[in-house]
């Protein structure tokens, strides 16, 4: 029982927690199956390894600031047949970010864009990527907020950090001069260094409605296109045939 006692306070001092706490009911299980003393270690190291991963998942997740988690899983790749499943979990592999490469994707409102971004997003987050998640609104409200507390180089450090950025619904809220002048350097800043994905209902033909500058706007997709995976989601509003089937369901 000492034994025991002065193991479990050793473990925590090391900051096995896992360890800590399944030591003694692995030690049991290991004596009832005759398991050898290196194969008794090795499964208590992989379950505080396992745990270690996943708490560690947890907090990408939460730092990333996903409106709601989405995965692949449950994205209806047959409501959608213009999106390219395969190309989309290749993407989803990961080699994007290593070269840095950016994402499009252009679609109609309801056509499952953020579900798909929101997937990606959480399939780097599960390859050990740090990832954060805004819309483009949003973005540029914190730009604008922190050059006018003069914190802004402060919230570029913080942003440089993450591996992917997740820009979602370009073009739903024209931004004024000073917002769009930010939102550009903010993404030039990232140009062939780290990964932007963003999501849009605009063609780029009409990205200037946006940004309300030819010249800028034209530099912007200069350099948001040349690394660059443009996909187009195309598909009747997922939102729309919900309340459709909805309807018939209370209609029938």
């Amino acid at each position: 029982m000492e034994t025991n006692v002065l193991l479990k306070a050793y473990l925590k001092r090391l900051r096995l927690p896992t360890m800590a706490r399944d030591f003694e009911k692995l030690a049991q299980e290991a004596a009832e199956t005759d398991l050898p003393y290196e194969r008794y270690l090795l499964s208590l190291a992989e379950q505080e390894a396992l745990a270690r991963e996943a708490s560690a998942l947890r907090i990408r997740l939460k730092r990333a600031q996903f409106p709601v988690l989405k995965t692949f899983e449950t994205f209806d790749f047959s409501a959608a047949p213009g999106v390219p499943k395969q190309k989309v979990l290749q993407l989803a592999q990961g080699e994007y970010l290593a070269k840095a490469e950016n994402l499009i994707l252009l679609g109609n409102p309801g056509t499952g864009k953020t579900h798909l971004a929101i997937a990606l997003g959480v399939a780097a987050c599960r390859s050990e990527k740090k990832v954060r998640f805004a819309t483009a609104a949003g973005l540029v409200n914190e730009l604008l907020e922190a050059q006018a507390q003069h914190e802004l180089s402060r919230l570029e450090r913080q942003l440089d950090k993450f591996d992917l950025v997740v820009l979602d619904e370009l073009g739903y809220v024209p931004f004024s001069k000073a917002g769009a002048e930010l939102l550009f350097a903010f993404c030039a800043a990232r140009y062939e260094r780290k990964s932007l994905l963003v999501t849009t209902n605009l063609e780029f033909s009409d990205w200037p409605q946006v940004f309300g500058e030819e010249r800028m706007t034209g530099a912007l997709l200069d350099r948001l296109t040349h690394r660059c995976h443009i996909l187009k989601v195309v598909g009747d509003s997922y939102r729309f045939r919900e309340s459709q089937e909805k309807s018939a369901e209370a209609g029938g």
